[in-house]
């Protein structure tokens, strides 16, 4: 899943976005209002994580600018601005979530996880099609009853992206603008190699190949 990540502080973005990558999410870092409205107008975003107190255009005018476009993109603020005003303007803004400064980054990854389920109209944690499950929180996966598997990063990540609209078919480019953030070298083969690997853990029939158009997981087992 992608993330943009919008945060005018460089100890705290670096250290937000070495975590999210840590994750398993693909990370875009901004660090003022119009780049993030610019990205966001140019990429599609899981999630946007906004700080509010941003050079240039406030964090609040981002906010309206991304609901203006009717997006339902889960975002959440994480801001040093504790007040009550701020936060019921921000989550009346349309904002899910309104995390305030200092914050343990444990809490902000299971905040986005709750985030995206809400989003996705799911009550649990653990993503599944009858199949397959996979569980955000220890990046492991059980087909049936077996005992569940450890996937890679990237494993994760490609897996999360198909569970999370079973029967909607996802390209190669589609998949890896969910594995790969900006500055990451994506090679040829990569979805078809991370694929392989899915299939050599899982079964060869939990990721199932349309030619000439993509991949998907089924919608009902």
């Amino acid at each position: 899943m992608r993330v943009l990540l919008v945060e005018d502080d460089p100890m705290i973005g670096e250290a937000v976005q070495a975590a999210l990558k840590d994750a398993s999410y693909a990370a875009d870092w901004v660090t003022d209002g119009a780049r993030a409205l610019t990205a966001f107008a140019t990429q599609p975003y899981d999630v946007v994580l906004l700080d509010l107190g941003l050079p240039g255009r406030d964090g609040l005018d981002v906010l309206a600018g991304i609901r203006a476009k009717d997006s339902a993109v889960p975002l959440i603020v994480v801001t040093a601005r504790d007040g009550l005003d701020d936060r019921l303007r921000g989550l009346d803004g349309g904002a899910d979530d309104y995390v305030l400064k200092p914050f343990e980054m444990a809490e902000l990854l299971a905040r986005i996880r709750v985030a995206i389920r809400r989003q996705a109209g799911s009550a649990t944690p653990v993503l599944g099609n009858g199949v397959v499950a996979l569980d955000p929180a220890t990046r492991e996966a059980a087909v049936g009853n077996d005992a569940p598997i450890q996937l890679s990063n990237r494993e994760f990540s490609l897996l999360r992206a198909l569970l999370v609209r079973p029967g909607a078919i996802l390209s190669r480019h589609e998949l890896e603008s969910r594995i790969y953030g900006w500055g990451e070298e994506v090679e040829s083969n990569a979805v078809e190699f991370l694929i392989h690997s899915l299939r050599r853990k899982l079964g060869s029939s939990v990721i199932k190949n349309v030619r000439g158009v993509g991949w998907m997981v089924s919608k009902n087992g």
